[in-house]
């Protein structure tokens, strides 16, 4: 069983890491706890102080885990699971919300005692919720009115504010208004991720950490798409070295990414939402840049399920149902390099961890209400691990 790096929380929300016996991967889970002083309220001394806050954290942090992956059937193709699930927050949107706040700082959108709002309730409300407390600034997110207890639960923990709204499409307007009756600045992420540009961060940490691992750059990245700045960010820093690693974006049912990106229509809607949480969007998000995607992998919701489960069965590591889908996509593109004859690591990027999920993705009661049958799904990822050959009554990517 690959080791790994246990997160827990206590009763007020702070985590504490720590490590069970390693891979021998880069990083550790160490989180960062410095804060803005309230002696630099001043407005220029106290965005300079908060700029290096924000860092310093970033400097301060180390590489999240690059885990094996127990797959020997593929030769000369390994494959790696980047688990950013060991962020300070938890995910990989702990980055994303960090450049938010730069950027937003660096443009003189936010000042000292400047409110936050956002609409999102997921990771990214979280992430920001902790940078906000990190500044000393209030944060209110903005969730539909069905937003589950344990959600709701995760930004207060981090010192958010959480506001319902009904129906849920009007979270968006309610986050611009009460930013704007309140004189607070609304980060607006589906939007603002756009140009908001991170050179040295995740794809790049990828390449450092294979490069330490003794392994050529890789064949394939594989991530999903939710806001779609990830793959954007991934995607650009591999041109920007003008590496020969491509880029797979996974994509679950009801998304428009696959259809959008293989019909060239970035206008592209399905009208309906992801049921795969924290990836696929109803709209390709502005964030999403197709130029810099090589493949878009469509993946069965109930595939991305049984793909989580796999995961935790074969390496103890409990994540969210989109690294699934990201499993899934590694496999297919695997598949692809064994009947191409190519070689070199693929790493599959695992955006969150499991515990969020407990209740409802890692339930069978739960996942057997959606409908959602996992058998033949996950005797196709064990034949693919004990073979390297994926099964004839699957479709080719």
């Amino acid at each position: 069983m690959v080791g790994l790096s246990v997160v827990t929380r206590t009763t007020a929300g702070q985590d504490r890491f720590r490590r069970t016996e390693g891979t021998g991967a880069p990083g550790s889970c160490t989180p960062y706890d410095g804060r803005v002083g309230e002696e630099n309220r001043a407005p220029g001394a106290w965005a300079r102080r908060a700029i290096g806050l924000l860092l310093q954290e970033r400097a301060a942090g180390p590489p999240t885990p690059l885990r094996p992956f127990p797959l020997t059937a593929v030769p000369g193709a390994p494959l790696y699971v980047k688990d950013e699930s060991c962020r300070p927050t938890g995910s990989l949107k702990h980055g994303q919300a960090r450049a938010l706040l730069l950027d937003a700082l660096r443009r003189g959108r936010i000042g000292p005692g400047t409110a936050l709002t956002e609409a999102t309730s997921g990771n990214m409300a979280v992430a920001q919720a902790h940078f906000a407390r990190l500044l000393g600034l209030e944060y209110t997110a903005v969730v539909p009115g069905r937003t589950g207890p344990a959600k709701r639960r995760r930004i207060e923990e981090r010192g958010g504010r959480v506001h319902p709204v009904d129906p849920p499409l009007a979270v968006y307007e309610r986050a611009r208004a009460l930013a704007q009756r309140t004189g607070g600045h609304c980060l607006d992420h589906l939007r603002s991720l756009a140009a908001v540009d991170d050179p040295g961060g995740l794809g790049a940490e990828i390449l450092h950490d294979l490069a330490r691992a003794g392994e050529p750059e890789p064949a394939w990245i594989v991530v999903g798409a939710g806001s779609g700045a990830t793959s954007a960010a991934i995607g650009r820093e591999l041109r920007r070295r003008g590496h020969g690693t491509r880029l797979a974006v996974v994509d679950p049912e009801n998304s428009a990414y696959f259809p959008g990106w293989a019909a060239g229509a970035r206008d592209y809607s399905t009208g309906m939402p992801s049921r795969t949480e924290g990836i696929g969007r109803p709209r390709p998000e502005p964030a999403f840049d197709p130029d810099v995607v090589d493949l878009v992998i469509p993946v069965p919701d109930a595939a991305s399920v049984a793909a989580m489960r796999h995961l935790r069965a074969v390496t103890g590591l409990a994540a969210g149902p989109s690294t699934g889908s990201c499993l899934w996509g590694a496999f297919r593109v695997l598949d692809r390099m064994r009947r191409d004859g190519t070689r070199g690591p693929v790493v599959l990027v695992a955006g969150d961890g499991g515990e969020p999920y407990r209740a409802t993705y890692y339930d069978d009661a739960w996942t057997a209400a959606q409908g959602w049958d996992l058998a033949p799904h996950l005797a196709d990822l064990a034949e693919f691990t004990a073979t390297g050959t994926w099964p004839v009554r699957s479709s080719a990517p």
